[in-house]
């Protein structure tokens, strides 16, 4: 039985490359809803980032921290009648991307940052988590094109996605839909998006698994 009550903030989550910012606008237009989109490309540092993770994660890090606080604020203060928000980040992806990134000393100082950013953050109402394998995330990488991803690598993949992994085996804040995204092109095949739309409609409370069998032709 599909549940009527509404939901009132999405989050789709997932590795680099899965399809995240693809399924969230998706879903933004079916719930014709305002769109939350984490902008790694505003992120000054993410460019020096990739060609050199030691030289510039503490900067990226505490960036993209302070971006998606901000971000998480605007939607307590804004108004009550926006029936739905759809966003393509979780504000803890932050600190999961700054434990592998940041080395000890870096990570005592980022925690006191985190503490006094993310105080009173909005829970989501549903948590989308995308999986897919590294070399599925590398190929989608490689296929979008863009310039400072050109150098991220398979074992830094590999230990994102493991750190994910790690991260939704334990969560339990919010309602969780788990989705094997290897096999199922939610933009361009409409039958495997509205599947998955159907699912998202179902849920209220819980963890949930979705993985589709491709038909063979």
């Amino acid at each position: 039985m599909i549940s009527h009550k509404p939901l009132k903030f999405v989050v789709v989550e997932g590795p680099i490359g899965v399809g995240k910012t693809t399924l969230a606008r998706k879903l933004a237009m079916s719930f014709g809803s305002e769109l939350l989109l984490e902008g790694a490309e505003e992120n000054p540092f993410l460019d020096r980032f990739y060609k050199d993770p030691k030289s510039a994660a503490l900067q990226t890090q505490l960036f993209f921290l302070f971006q998606r606080s901000r971000q998480m604020q605007e939607i307590k203060q804004d108004d009550l009648f926006q029936p739905v928000r759809v966003a393509d980040f979780i504000m803890e992806k932050d600190r999961l991307f700054a434990e592998l990134t940041l080395d000890a000393e870096e990570f005592k100082l980022y925690e006191q940052v985190y503490a006094h950013m993310t105080f009173e953050v909005p829970e989501p109402d549903l948590v989308i988590y995308l999986q897919a394998p590294v070399e599925i995330l590398l190929q989608r990488i490689n296929r979008r094109g863009r310039r400072f991803e050109h150098h991220v690598e398979a074992e830094y993949l590999k230990r994102l996605n493991e750190s994910y992994a790690a991260f939704f085996y334990h969560y339990n804040r919010s309602p969780l839909l788990i989705v094997n995204a290897a096999e199922i092109n939610f933009a361009d095949n409409d039958n495997d998006y509205n599947l998955l739309l159907e699912r998202i409609n179902t849920i209220r409370s819980g963890r949930h698994y979705f993985n589709p069998t491709p038909i063979a032709l």
